[in-house]
């Protein structure tokens, strides 16, 4: 009964207090003093009790108020408004619980913020160290080369063009990095704008498969529709940013297949969307790499990666582009078997 009290509560218990007390007090006095009880008692006891009540509830409005208002600017990150600072004490409103509750949400938000921040910062140093690690290793292969060549080497015959030709290799490496990390950076910020219109999907993949069919055949692999797929769909997306994610996850499936390997493309109709699907028989990934694969400069067969080449972002890229079409990407795979990337788009 007593818990939660507003501040007119407040004020009428205690004075309900002081008014019992000295109403005792002056009925004794009045019994035992030899004066004859009257009405003046009842004024008595009524100047007291609202004496006592308006002290108590200007003493609860200017000092305990005085005390909240102060803890409202500790936990407020904006400056309040003339008329919030100089609006009255509610004195129906249980202040306190109010506060208290405030004060919990004000709590919670900054260790939410906090852990934010600390995820950020761990984020930035691993990001920041992995950058370094991708950049050091072609500036130091060209560093070599060069030093080599100036060295001497420049007038031998027999490598000069060799090691020229291994500097330029590392630059294009270089290259593709610094405008991997751009593109992340203008589809994070927002600055990328999609050029939503629509297309045939099945066409695209087709133009796709001939970009990469001398390096499908370089690695004996085939490139080739599942069974089902022959059915033309029109999507909604931006033709181009999809040309770039089917590059990126059928080069991929190259790059990682086996010889005499098969990559192969699906359809499937969701209704709305359509999910597309690229399959391969590679080498797989291991179950504990499958939550990472589209993380920047993730690699899950790093000594392979390495020679094969590439920025390490591709796949972040890929999952940046489809999620700004607010769209899904999912992976599933087994070492041997294979991995198969699946998207959707949006179904015209």
């Amino acid at each position: 009964m007593l818990k939660n009290l507003t501040p007119r509560q407040i004020a009428i218990y205690a004075s309900g207090l002081i008014v019992a007390f000295n109403g005792l007090f002056l009925l004794l006095f009045f019994l035992f003093g030899g004066v004859e009880l009257d009405v003046r008692f009842l004024v008595w006891i009524g100047l007291i009790g609202l004496s006592a009540y308006f002290s108590i509830l200007f003493f609860v409005k200017k000092y305990i108020y005085r005390k909240i208002k102060l803890i409202y600017k500790s936990i407020h990150k904006f400056k309040l408004k003339s008329a919030e600072k100089n609006k009255e004490l509610d004195v129906d409103t249980d202040i306190i619980q109010e506060v208290e509750k405030e004060v919990a949400d004000w709590a919670l938000e900054q260790q939410t913020e906090i852990n934010s921040l600390k995820e950020m910062e761990s984020y930035r140093r691993l990001y920041l160290g992995n950058v370094s690690h991708e950049l050091k290793t072609p500036i130091f292969n060209i560093q070599g080369f060069i030093h080599t060549l100036i060295e001497g080497a420049l007038y031998d015959d027999n490598i000069n063009m060799k090691y020229l030709q291994r500097a330029a290799k590392n630059v294009e490496r270089l290259n593709t990095i610094v405008t991997d990390l751009e593109a992340i950076n203008k589809l994070e910020s927002g600055k990328l704008v999609m050029d939503l219109q629509v297309f045939d999907l099945k066409e695209l993949v087709g133009e796709v498969f001939e970009d990469l069919e001398i390096k499908a055949k370089k690695q004996e692999i085939t490139l080739a529709y599942k069974d089902g797929a022959s059915q033309n769909f029109k999507v909604e997306a931006d033709r181009e940013a999809i040309r770039q994610v089917l590059v990126n996850l059928i080069e991929n499936s190259i790059k990682y297949g086996k010889e005499n390997g098969r990559t192969k493309v699906g359809f499937y109709d969701m209704d709305s969307r359509i999910l597309i699907e690229i399959a391969d028989s590679g080498l797989g990934i291991a179950q504990e790499h499958l939550n990472h694969v589209f993380d920047r400069f993730y690699r899950a067969d790093k000594s392979r990666s390495r020679q094969i080449g590439g920025s390490g972002l591709g796949l972040s890229i890929v999952k940046h582009i489809v999620e700004a079409h607010k769209q899904t990407i999912n992976v599933r795979s087994s070492p041997g078997l294979g991995s198969t990337f699946g998207f959707t788009l949006k179904k015209v």
